[in-house]
């Protein structure tokens, strides 16, 4: 409940994300038990993502990029006085896509887990480079930016004691570093800043978002929308599918499925002038998205969005190796954490529905240079209480000075996390691999799965540079 509160309140920041919200969190986590703090995180995610909603409603400022498509037909609706209805029919079609998301996550992650447990070391090696070169070059617009960002968090990974031979590696003399950086300094440097940085340099105008807003019972209201039930099904089924590919992320789905609504709409006309259609089909999806990326992030460690990634390094941080064995050994964790995605869900609804949209639609009005204050304050705090010492501080500053200027030159920062997580991942293997094969190479292609995993990672690297070669010679 409290996840899901907060959560609402993140995204109803313009600026703030989920992402950044996580991140802040992580190092707060630490004394809780692990399913507690994942419910935490689960909580804000699910509450993030329709947080957005509210100023994308209200103000046409969309809280989260997913939040986007919402307002398109959200903000005419408000302009006409619907905009309780708008954020209504945006809380029961989130809480929508978000029960179908976790369904999804229960029902296909096991069966995927099952059959990851039947790869070697060489398979997850491989397993390994294919999220690393996918998150590559699915997200952003260079893939030469996407490989400068991985292959910095590859290094970030090396950094302190070998594994196999304890010897120091890039330490620089400081004690410190010994037993490597904490992926927690590495999140809340490169993704809290950034956007804090943003909201101190650029206020946003707020003006007007203090308007009340008057709405009947969300229960009340619920009959009217029984018919956008094919809208919620479709748009879940997008949601999923956008889910699960690696990189692609809801605003991707947000817009296909306002699109596919558009399209199969009797009165396709009117959207974009105020169609609650409209808003049920991005809100969907931009839900159904949430639960669906983390099956290849819990079953292969390959995480589908960059909130994702950031989940990736809260299992890392209780302990919690995501991958194939992550079910065999902690499967009470796991499966919990697949309940509490259901139940945050299904809480929009209760919270969301009339509590929080009034009184969050308020906190729009709190000006941004002091949230912004109070958000460094609390990144300083949590980092420093991971290990009690300054020099966490420091490098969490240099992390985020780092992240700002990648930021601002359009680096891709979910390679950077996930090149820490699966580098030493991928070293691992490739160790243990090459140890079992004697120091030969071969080793790493004995069996057709590996194979496989070499085709696809071939097609993940040369596909996206085949498809803008084509499109540059289509244009005159």
């Amino acid at each position: 409940m409290i996840g899901v509160l907060a959560g609402i309140a993140v995204g109803a920041m313009p600026g703030l994300s989920a992402t950044m919200a996580i991140s802040v969190l992580v190092p707060f986590t630490f004394g809780l038990d692990p399913l507690v703090a994942l419910g935490l995180m689960a909580g804000i995610y699910n509450g993030a993502m329709y947080g957005g909603a509210i100023p994308a409603v209200l103000l046409r400022i969309p809280g989260t990029p997913a939040a986007v498509a919402t307002s398109f037909d959200g903000y005419p609706m408000a302009q006409q006085g619907r905009g309780g209805y708008a954020l209504q029919v945006a809380v029961v079609s989130s809480a929508f896509g978000g029960i179908a998301s976790a369904l999804a996550l229960m029902l296909l992650a096991p069966p995927l887990a099952k059959v990851t447990l039947l790869f070697g070391p060489a398979e997850v090696f491989w397993i390994a480079v294919f999220g690393l070169c996918s998150i590559i070059f699915l997200l952003g617009e260079s893939p030469i930016k996407g490989l400068i960002s991985a292959c910095f968090g590859i290094f970030v990974s090396m950094i302190g004691a070998d594994p196999i031979t304890s010897e120091e590696r890039f330490t620089f003399g400081y004690l410190e570093l010994f037993d490597g950086i904490s992926i927690v300094i590495l999140l809340v440097g490169l993704y809290a800043m950034p956007p804090v940085i943003d909201l101190l340099e650029t206020p946003l105008e707020t003006k007007g978002a203090g308007k009340a807003l008057h709405t009947e019972s969300i229960f009340k209201a619920f009959p009217r929308m029984f018919g956008y039930w094919k809208t919620w099904i479709r748009s879940s089924l997008i949601g999923i599918w956008i889910g699960i590919l690696p990189g692609a992320g809801g605003s991707m789905a947000a817009f296909m499925s306002y699109n596919e609504a558009r399209r199969s709409s009797n009165n396709p006309e009117q959207w974009g002038e105020g169609e609650p259609e409209g808003v049920a089909a991005s809100e969907t999806a931009n839900n159904a998205d949430t639960a669906s990326a983390l099956i290849p992030a819990l079953t292969l460690g390959i995480p589908g969005t960059a909130v994702a990634a950031v989940m990736l390094g809260g299992l890392l941080v209780h302990g919690l190796q995501p991958g194939p064995m992550l079910f065999r050994d902690n499967a009470d964790v796991v499966f919990g954490f697949m309940w509490q995605f259901l139940f945050g869900a299904i809480l929009l609804i209760f919270l969301g529905g009339s509590l929080a949209t009034n009184s969050f639609a308020n906190l729009l009005k709190l000006p941004r240079p002091i949230l912004g204050s109070i958000i460094i304050v609390l990144m300083f705090i949590g980092v420093y209480s991971i290990n009690e010492r300054m020099f966490d501080v420091y490098l969490m500053l240099i992390f985020g000075m780092i992240g700002y200027v990648m930021d601002k030159f359009k680096f891709p920062l979910p390679p950077v996390v996930l090149g820490l997580i699966l580098g030493g991942f991928a070293e691992e293997n490739l160790r243990l691999t090459l140890l079992i094969g004697r120091g030969d190479w071969m080793a790493l292609f004995n069996n057709t799965t590996s194979l496989v995993l070499v085709a696809l990672t071939i097609a993940v690297i040369v596909g996206p540079m085949i498809k803008r070669r084509l499109v540059k010679q289509r244009k005159p």
